[in-house]
């Protein structure tokens, strides 16, 4: 039981802080921390206008409509546009009244933290029958970090045994990643927000990579959305997030092609760590969890190297690693766990 709000979390990306505790590492540094999307959607050029102007009511509604069409939503109605699902995972967390959340871990922190500064009593659960009978249940799917996936009926049986006027929201940030989209219907409840109370995060940065770009959508029936809304306020997607969301959620051509290339690049990613002797035990096409007994070694050794990976303070034998990009970055990577291997004895020292 989370009892206390939680210190600050440390996150992936963070290359200020990396400088600092690697000083004489080799720039640039290598950045593995972060499960977001090594090659990012083409940006085109935008209109002055789409800087200099408030962002127009119907751009945001349009926009609203093709997630509905890209996520599988029921209508517009039923998405909620915003600077990222970060901001989204708080305004959720306060839907309803103070009191029982279960949060399916481990994952990712952000939830359990949202929900206690909401006024819940937070507890952490193993299973999906953990989440029955409670008024807050959380569930990241596919999981960060280790790409559990839920099946849709779970859930289903999940959001039907909450108390009444409950809520389950399910993060589906990495869902883009699924192979195909019939694999993604299989466990989205993107389709199934209309008449439960049912929220569904979706990520825009980490699959078309631009996490920068802070765009994120929540689906949910018209009246849960409707108060999401009000509470981001007017104009909480800036004009350059609408305009590039609305061409990037149509380009199903960049989608299918990314995804076969994420999937190329995770299995590249699984035949490196392998070689090394590292345990991968989880994972999506953005990332791999790995377990070694030397992982604090191997991060530190990683960090001189100019690698940054992520690391867990509560699960000391946990690294993930993400996507390197290009022929520069995967040599260095290689080469610095081959280095590692050889200055412990063989890779089976990790």
């Amino acid at each position: 039981m989370f009892r206390a709000e939680a210190a600050p979390i440390e996150h992936g990306g963070d290359l200020g802080a990396a400088g600092r505790l690697f000083p004489t590492a080799p720039e640039p540094f290598i950045d593995l921390s972060t499960g977001i999307n090594p090659h990012p959607y083409p940006v085109g050029p935008l209109r002055s206008e789409t800087f200099t102007r408030l962002p127009e009511p119907a751009a945001l509604e349009r926009l609203a409509a093709l997630a509905a069409e890209f996520y599988g939503a029921p209508s517009a109605a039923h998405v909620v546009a915003a600077p990222g699902t970060q901001m989204l995972i708080s305004q959720v967390a306060a839907l309803g009244a103070p009191g029982r959340a279960a949060v399916l871990g481990p994952t990712y922190a952000e939830h359990a933290r949202a929900a206690l500064r909401s006024g819940h009593r937070v507890a952490e659960v193993a299973d999906s029958g953990g989440l029955h009978g409670v008024d807050l249940a959380i569930v990241v799917n596919p999981n960060n970090p280790d790409g559990r996936i839920v099946a849709r009926e779970t859930l289903l049986r999940c959001a039907d045994a909450l108390r009444p006027g409950g809520v389950l929201v399910v993060d589906e940030a990495f869902m883009d990643v699924q192979d195909t989209e019939l694999e993604a219907c299989k466990s989205s409840l993107a389709g199934d927000v209309g008449d439960r109370g049912i929220v569904v995060l979706r990520s825009f940065g980490k699959f078309f990579g631009l996490a920068g770009l802070r765009l994120g959508f929540a689906l949910a029936a018209p009246d849960l959305a409707a108060r999401l809304r009000a509470g981001l306020g007017p104009w909480a997607v800036g004009g350059p997030a609408i305009a590039i969301g609305a061409v990037a959620l149509q380009d199903r051509a960049w989608v299918a092609a990314t995804q076969a290339r994420l999937a190329q690049s995770a299995l590249r990613l699984d035949q490196v760590l392998a070689a090394a002797g590292l345990e991968v035990v989880g994972g999506t096409s953005l990332f791999r969890l790995v377990r070694a007994p030397a992982a604090t070694e191997l991060f530190h050794h990683l960090g001189r190297a100019g690698i940054l990976v992520r690391r867990f303070a509560e699960h000391a034998t946990w690294l993930r690693f993400g996507l390197p990009v290009g022929a520069s970055d995967w040599g260095r990577f290689e080469a610095a766990l081959a280095a590692f291997g050889a200055g412990t004895g063989g890779p089976g020292a990790c």
